[in-house]
């Protein structure tokens, strides 16, 4: 089998966290007699120094031509100055509508070695946070018209929201498809009230869901009741499916309800297999090159890659379980209790896999990716 992998790493912690998760990826590669090809390439503000352009031409030729693409993050004070179409963020945006990547699926799921860390309170911790935001990716207010005038003797500025029936179709059913192997429950999250677009989007998904998969529950929520309920209630939730802008806010909410935005990857993907990975985080300039980045929102992208685009679940479950062992073991700063160490709690699966450990230390980037990279090794050699 072979594998060819564009890898942007990006600005800030980037180039960091991004050669953690390679060095996971090799880990399963080799084990597997995988012939892995890396290309690596710019974006961002490093393209932006290098090429003028925050998404050159050979990037999206090397997107283009691999099986997935791997991005750390992109964005910094460096150049916040510049205009808007010149900044890094628009290249992060171009390569979404250049690959087609219109589904974006953030995963946000509260580890047990992290319920200290999660701002709920434990009774709502205890009954459990699992759910996944389907984010609309290439639509809406994002890539609608904008533009400044002048109107009566004042700046004016504005940006289109505008969606079609066949992208909220395809969105609808991504939705509908990663429900159908979670819990079988869709929300559908718009303003629904006030907007013609949400309007659209409502009746679209609700003629899906009817139409296509009537076996799978389907509700609907205002998005300022849903960013209520994801802190009074998120057990309710399964899938979550909204647009582009909606999903951008909702999917960094329900991030910090795990604990740390820092343990949270993502897909987006196309009508394919093929699909771009990324930590839904920043890119952290103020921490870059001091070696305390966390990664592990990176290792688990990559898991999200084996599973999406290879169809290598039982490699991705292992990856998942690595991270959790580390939590219990080692830890960047960012995730280490304030006060008391959290108990240690494995699942059957992983205790059986790796066994148990004692003790929590505080960890380097690359002493968290060696200790996952290794314990992969040690589970798919056993």
């Amino acid at each position: 089998m072979d594998m060819k992998i564009t890898v942007l790493k990006g600005d800030g912690i980037g180039p960091e966290i991004v050669d953690e998760a390679i060095k996971v990826l090799k880990v399963v590669c080799e084990c597997e007699n995988i012939n892995l090809t890396l290309d690596e390439q710019p974006i961002g503000g490093v393209a932006i120094d290098k090429t003028g352009d925050p998404l050159p031409q050979e990037t999206i030729d090397s997107c283009k031509s691999s099986d997935a693409v791997l991005l750390g993050a992109v964005g910094g004070p460096k150049w916040d100055a510049l205009p808007t179409d010149k900044r890094p963020e628009k290249g992060l945006l171009r390569i979404r509508s250049e690959l087609g990547l219109f589904a974006n699926l953030r995963p946000a799921r509260i580890f047990p070695e992290l319920c200290s860390n999660s701002p709920l309170k434990d009774s709502i911790v205890q009954s459990g946070v699992d759910l996944l935001v389907v984010r609309e990716l290439t639509g809406g207010i994002y890539f609608g018209k904008k533009g400044s005038e002048q109107i009566n003797g004042e700046q004016s500025s504005y940006d289109e929201m505008r969606y079609s029936e066949h992208e909220i179709e395809r969105i609808a059913r991504a939705a509908f498809d990663a429900a159908a192997k979670r819990h079988r429950k869709v929300t559908c999250v718009d303003k629904a009230n006030v907007l013609e677009t949400s309007q659209l989007f409502r009746s679209v998904v609700a003629r899906i869901g009817a139409k296509e998969y009537p076996d799978i529950e389907l509700s609907n929520l205002y998005v300022d009741n849903a960013s209520m309920q994801l802190v009074n209630n998120p057990g309710q939730f399964d899938v979550i499916v909204t647009g582009n802008l909606f999903g951008d806010i909702l999917s960094d909410e329900a991030a910090m309800l795990t604990g740390s935005i820092g343990m949270l990857p993502s897909a987006s993907l196309g009508g394919s297999g093929f699909g771009l990975y990324e930590p839904i985080h920043g890119s952290a300039p103020d921490i870059a090159g001091k070696g305390i980045a966390n990664p592990l929102a990176t290792i688990l992208s990559v898991a999200m890659m084996l599973k999406h685009t290879f169809q290598m679940t039982m490699h991705a479950k292992v990856i998942e379980a690595a991270v959790e062992e580390s939590l219990s073991v080692l830890r960047t700063p960012d995730l280490m209790p304030a006060e008391e160490e959290p108990a240690h709690s494995l699942g059957g699966y992983i205790t059986e896999v790796f066994g148990t450990r004692t003790g929590l230390e505080t960890a380097t980037t690359g002493e968290l990716g060696d200790f996952v990279a290794n314990e992969v090794r040690r589970a798919l050699e056993k």
